[in-house]
């Protein structure tokens, strides 16, 4: 049996996901018996599970495939396909540093209580453009303390050996199995936003999760994020804020009507214009503020898409 099983959601990626196996296959400090792959095709149209199904590793790999339900029943799904020890989340997107394998299952053996887990470092892959907006959404709080895009807030955990559940990224993380066995993702997340976090809160208030963080278990973000991304994802995290609202009101995910109007008068059409001019003409004071704005003008509007409370009157009540 192996002592660690790799679980990978994936959904229409199948070339990075090749990419993704092939790093795999580069794992130093490891016998390539000690673990395991487990795909789950979460229901792609680009032909994913046929061009990955006779493909051979050096590694046990098998890939299975399912209609599109979300991300979090897709793990679920790959948890009742293993019995290895230790269950480690990567993206469909993450190129693995060579002791990726090596650093999780050393700090498990460190740690080796059922409620201990561990918390992976993650960089931008070296093909990724690092543009403005590339540059906002890593800074997190390094930006006046407040406006950045925290893909990663990793600066927060700068000199610190443990992580709070904020910081449970199911892209670089690695739990015991028979913890997952008692909580699973909640299946009424199927679509992006807080399935993850939602899981490491309720592994924290239960079970007393401590996320060891090592920072050299380092996985590569291979993704080129754009502004038309942003939109997307910032517009589910905000329609899906009421999930979580109704599940854990006690974390204050959907935002109370003091800040929705604060947010209406930082990301309102004429602010965001005025913004983008600012960012023309003065871009290192505005770029990032800009982008903060843009950011919560899109979880606004899914957060007004997900309540029965229209967002866009907010302009008739001030």
């Amino acid at each position: 049996m192996p002592a660690l099983a790799i679980i990978i959601p994936t959904y229409n990626r199948k070339k990075i996901l090749l990419k993704n196996l092939k790093s795999i296959e580069k794992q130093q400090k490891i016998n390539f018996r000690d673990f395991e792959v487990i795909i789950v095709d979460d229901g792609s149209t680009d032909q994913t599970y046929e061009y990955l199904k006779d493909n051979k590793f050096s590694f046990d790999f098998r890939i299975y495939k399912k209609t599109n339900e979300g991300q979090g029943i897709a793990r679920n799904f790959a948890l009742e396909k293993t019995k290895a020890d230790i269950i480690a989340f990567i993206g469909d997107d993450i190129i693995l540093d060579s002791n990726f394998i090596f650093e999780h299952l050393s700090t498990h053996k460190k740690y080796p209580k059922e409620n201990h887990a561990v918390l992976g470092f993650m960089d931008w892959h070296k093909d990724v453009k690092k543009t403005e907006f590339i540059k906002w959404l890593t800074n997190g709080s390094n930006i006046l303390g407040k406006f950045g895009g925290h893909q990663f807030a990793y600066e927060k955990l700068k000199n610190k050996e443990t992580a709070d559940y904020n910081f449970f990224y199911t892209s670089n993380i690695s739990l015991k199995r028979k913890l997952l066995e008692k909580e699973k993702f909640d299946p009424d997340f199927s679509s992006y936003g807080w399935e993850d976090i939602e899981l490491g809160y309720r592994l924290y208030k239960k079970h007393d999760l401590t996320l060891h963080y090592n920072k050299n278990a380092i996985g590569y973000h291979l993704h080129q994020i754009n502004e038309e991304s942003l939109r997307d994802r910032m517009f589910m995290i905000g329609k899906s804020s009421h999930i979580i609202q109704k599940k854990h009101p006690e974390l204050k995910k959907v935002p109370g009507i003091f800040k929705r109007i604060i947010f209406f008068f930082l990301s309102n059409q004429i602010t965001i214009l005025f913004l983008k001019l600012l960012k023309k003409i003065f871009p290192t004071i505005f770029t990032n503020l800009y982008f903060y704005a843009l950011s919560k003008r899109y979880f606004m509007e899914g957060v007004a898409s997900g309540s029965s409370f229209n967002y866009n009157q907010i302009k008739f009540l001030i």
